[in-house]
């Protein structure tokens, strides 16, 4: 059939006005479904790495179960909520006790700060100051606290900002952790969807192979970066419970962050052992070190065991993406930073070798 100029104009514009039309319904759809899940992406993406992390103990206990799958998610999800819910309760109590044992001491005039051993003044940058601060504060408590209302105020804000952060994040990992357990149940369909989103980007074959690669990486993760730091922070608490140590509570909060950042949790130990020491009897001040050494290096044995484990990709790209990722993300950049640069890694390795293999023919 010939058409005529005008024909083929007006069926051309009728052509892309309906393309343009069916573009722009597409994007409406798209934003306002973004917009609608929006609040609930954290709590989902927790979720999906929760249940992703966690499925190899729940197979094992479905099977176990005799292959009842909902029983076991259900069992998973009460004991997973009792491991969270019940150590939060027990450091928010920390928290308050410490919290209202300070206000009652400084309206009643008998808070008294122990005075700093000498060691502290021997310590490299900061000893001196911390010293001096802290020596003033075991002799006159209300003059060192009026000279640093400003500092006071600051880190009193900042407090009750961590405190919130906290709460909230509690009532989030809740929220994940009962959606893991609706994806621990469609496990199948669930991987079968990933699948099919990562073949749709690629091909049927390196589809499976980078769905394979991201659960693994997330396994990789959670257990070499946030196990081993819910371990350490976990026995930091303990050690500092039975040692009574004021506010144990917050100070095992701050070693999980610090562990999960990287950083060695002696950071907070060491001024601990400091006080530890200048108030109890040095036997069980020497003990409580030693546990402390014991668990902030524990990590160099427990990364090289749990990071990396069953993967070809190596362990320093891991460790990189995820300490580079939580800079940009916060603690999710975790992962997000270390399936990233495991994917990047294997797409750049597949090239070279792709490159190597069309040489040799």
């Amino acid at each position: 059939m010939n058409l005529t100029k005008d024909q083929g104009d007006k069926l051309f514009t009728k052509k892309v006005t309906e393309v343009v039309i069916r573009l722009v319904l597409i994007f409406l759809i798209a934003a306002l479904c973004f917009e609608i899940i929006k609040p609930f992406t954290i709590i989902v993406v927790w979720g999906i790495i929760i249940s992703v992390a966690i499925f190899p103990l729940y197979n094992k206990l479905s099977h176990a179960l005799g292959n009842r799958f909902k029983l076991a998610a259900i069992l998973y999800t009460l004991f997973a909520l009792s491991l969270l819910i019940g150590p939060s309760i027990l450091i928010s109590g920390s928290l308050l006790e410490t919290s209202s044992h300070l206000a009652k001491g400084l309206s009643d005039g008998t808070l008294v700060v122990p005075p700093p051993a000498q060691s502290v003044n021997e310590w490299p940058l900061i000893g001196e100051k911390v010293y001096a601060i802290w020596n003033q504060a075991s002799e006159n408590l209300e003059a060192t606290l009026k000279q640093n209302i400003p500092i006071i105020k600051k880190l009193g804000k900042a407090f009750i900002s961590a405190a919130a952060g906290v709460g909230g994040s509690v009532i989030q990992f809740v929220l994940s952790i009962i959606i893991s357990g609706i994806f621990l149940v469609n496990t199948k369909g669930s991987y079968d969807v990933a699948v099919k989103i990562a073949s749709r980007l690629t091909n049927k074959e390196q589809g499976l192979q980078f769905t394979n690669l991201a659960t693994a990486t997330i396994r990789s993760i959670a257990q070499g970066v946030l196990g081993v730091a819910v371990i350490q922070a976990a026995l930091a608490g303990m050690g500092m419970y039975f040692i009574d140590v004021p506010g144990w509570g917050l100070w095992t909060i701050i070693i999980l962050i610090l562990a999960v950042a990287q950083l060695p949790p002696l950071l907070i130990l060491i001024p601990v052992m400091v006080y530890v020491f200048s108030v109890a009897d040095t036997t069980p001040a020497i003990i409580f070190s030693i546990w402390s050494i014991i668990i902030s290096l524990s990590d160099s044995v427990l990364k090289p065991l749990l990071l990396g484990r069953g993967m070809d990709t190596p362990t320093l790209i891991i460790l990189l993406g995820a300490i580079g990722g939580m800079m940009w993300f916060g603690i999710l950049g975790l992962f997000v930073g270390a399936i990233t640069l495991a994917l990047g890694y294997e797409i750049f390795m597949a090239w070279l070798d792709k490159d190597i293999e069309e040489e040799t023919l």
